[in-house]
């Protein structure tokens, strides 16, 4: 898929950028994907199990995400290559308006003496 394609999924909910970056450098279970996206916003995002469930069964319908099951039956997730194009593309944006913001006086720092 193209970075036109992944543009299509923009903007992203906090949340569901949140569950792309914690699957970006290990797959994980449900739980562990839980408390990683609680630990990596320093708490500011806090999703319950039926939220989280849902997000991963959007994104594994978009193909962001894959799933395999272990021989123990528990269900794990890893970052699809579309979903670390979509996610790439979410931060490039974010780092966009970012810079806009802070050329602007709004959000400019005071200075110093």
């Amino acid at each position: 898929m193209s970075v036109t394609d992944a543009i299509r999924y923009l903007p992203l909910t906090p949340a569901v950028l949140q569950v792309l970056v914690a699957l970006a450098d290990e797959e994980r279970h449900g739980y562990a994907l839980l408390k990683a996206v609680e630990d990596q916003s320093g708490g500011g995002v806090r999703l319950s199990t039926g939220t989280l469930y849902g997000i991963i069964r959007r994104l594994l319908d978009d193909g962001l995400i894959s799933e395999r099951t272990t021989r123990d039956g528990r269900r794990l997730y890893k970052l699809a290559a579309f979903g670390r194009q979509v996610a790439r593309a979410e931060a490039d944006r974010l780092e966009a308006l970012l810079g806009t913001a802070r050329a602007t006086r709004a959000l400019r720092r005071p200075a110093t003496s």
